[in-house]
């Protein structure tokens, strides 16, 4: 790789990043994104505890209870015992925590396709595959 295409990358992510928290600061329903990546979580993963999540989504574990704990204040999540350790437990996903997703998901998704309603669908496929590709080459990072 060479280094106009580093410094291409780079400036991007930059310009991504700042684009990114302009339309992500935006309240979607009654969720933040950091609300919608840990209920995300919970929905596609089952119940997990604050230690799974916070390894999971890359955060403190103190950030992580936070959270958690707002979300079950609005009936979002739930905690549930651990069969294994009863002094512990996990948090798991309600009924109106799954509606709220779903309709964060919805409206982001209209969003995300109005902004790409002029790629090709094999753009848009290509362009998903390295967004994934990149996002697990900072998952697993050392």
């Amino acid at each position: 790789m060479n280094d106009d295409t580093l410094f291409d990358i780079e400036k991007e992510m930059a310009v991504l990043v700042r684009y990114l928290t302009f339309v992500t600061n935006k309240r979607i329903g009654n969720l933040d994104r950091s609300a919608y990546l840990l209920l995300q979580q919970l929905s596609n993963q089952g119940p997990a505890g604050v230690k799974t999540i916070s390894a999971v989504l890359l955060l403190d574990v103190s950030t992580v209870s936070r959270q958690a704990a707002a979300l079950e204040q609005k009936g979002y999540v739930e905690k549930v015992p651990d069969e294994h350790d009863g002094r512990a437990y996990f948090y798991r996903i309600t009924k109106t925590g799954s509606r709220e997703l779903d309709l964060y998901k919805q409206i982001t998704i209209e969003r995300v396709a109005n902004l790409l309603q002029e790629w090709s669908a094999e753009e848009r496929r290509q362009f998903g595959e390295l967004l994934k590709k990149f996002n697990q080459s900072i998952k697993n990072r050392d």
